[in-house]
This record gives structure tokens, sequence and C-alpha cells, in this order.
């Protein structure tokens, strides 16, 4: 089992979702998340003042699979997420975790069954 941790911008989210509902992901949490990275941020304006915000927001899948839809999910979030064919700087990071275990809270089903 394996826990994938994918970053992406806010835009991507339904089509990501789509894609990973196509593939036979059907279970998955998403975060608001603020980052800093190589896009140095963005200029704000506030109350007519100017200012550098630092942070950039973006959105955080958590994905619980078992070892043989790591592969399959990790290109279809590849695919799917990035900008364009060549990809830009900003498009989001994708992070494979091991997963020691996994409990379905209702009936107590542990292991992969429980993903």
């Amino acid at each position: 089992m394996k826990l994938i941790l994918a970053v992406i911008q806010p835009t991507k989210l339904d089509a990501v979702a789509q894609s990973l509902k196509r593939i036979g992901v059907t279970r998955f949490s998403v975060c608001d998340a603020m980052g800093f990275a190589r896009q140095r941020g963005q200029t704000e304006m506030y109350r007519g003042a100017e200012y550098q915000s630092n942070l950039l927001r973006k959105i955080e899948l958590e994905i619980a699979v078992n070892d043989d839809f790591v592969e399959r999910t990790v290109a279809c979030l590849q695919q799917t997420a990035r900008s364009d064919s060549a990809g830009n700087i900003g498009d989001g990071k994708i992070m494979v975790l091991p997963m020691d275990e996994a409990v379905q809270i209702s009936d107590v089903t542990r292991g992969p069954s429980a993903i």
C-alpha cells in the first residue's frame, strides 16, 4: 500500500478527479494548501497598497492505493495536472510514501481491502 500526495493547481482539480475516476481511483481527500517554490509568489493589491505574497494557493490530494494502482495513478496525475505538453514551473509535485496500515472505521477492515 502507498500514500500518494499530489500538490496541483486548483484549476486542475476537476480534470484530475475525472481522470482518476476513469482509471478506478474513486477515493481521495482534497485539502487546500499554500506553497512557496520556484514560482516566487506574486504581487497582490490590498486596500490600494501593493504587497508581495510568497505563498501561492495549491490543492493537495491524498490518495491511498494498493501497490498495483501506484504507477497508473502517478501517470494519470502527471498527464492531467500538467499545464501543457511540456509542463511549466508551478504545475505541482507528486510524492509516493509507504503506508504500513489502513483501517476502515465502519467495519474495522484492515490492510489492502480497507482501501
